[in-house]
């Protein structure tokens, strides 16, 4: 055999052995990409389950949080009654400041209750 017709000889063995292993490793590559792939999906799920944990978690502190401060102001209205009051004159002073109120309508009350007659029995009384 000459020198040319090993060459061919050897490339066609070599054809012949890079299809015959690429018949045989096929199926076990498609085996291990299928596998990587469920690992990243199983890895995928995982992490979208450890958000939603955190966001439930986040959301239960600002609940508990939130729930303390009420619980607070609330004790604090009960103890000091003048809190309400003063909570008021704040926000009022607020408004007035910020343009929110243009004008300010005095109604005269009794306890609390407005008297809607004030003028009615101002006429009476000097008759």
């Amino acid at each position: 055999m000459n020198k040319q017709n090993l060459v061919v000889v050897v490339v066609i063995l070599g054809i012949i052995c890079t299809v015959v292993g690429l018949f045989l490793l096929w199926p076990q590559y498609n085996v291990y990409s299928q596998r990587l792939s469920g690992e990243a999906a199983l890895a995928h799920a995982h992490a979208a389950r450890q958000v939603l944990v955190q966001q439930a978690q986040a959301e239960k502190d600002s609940a508990t949080l939130r729930a303390e401060a009420i619980a607070i102001v609330g004790k604090a209205a009960h103890d000091f009654p003048e809190y309400r009051n003063q909570e008021f004159i704040g926000a009022f002073a607020e408004a007035m400041h910020s343009g929110k109120i243009n004008q300010i309508i005095y109604v005269p009350t009794e306890a609390n209750i407005p008297i809607l007659e004030a003028g009615k029995r101002s006429l009476q009384w000097t008759k």
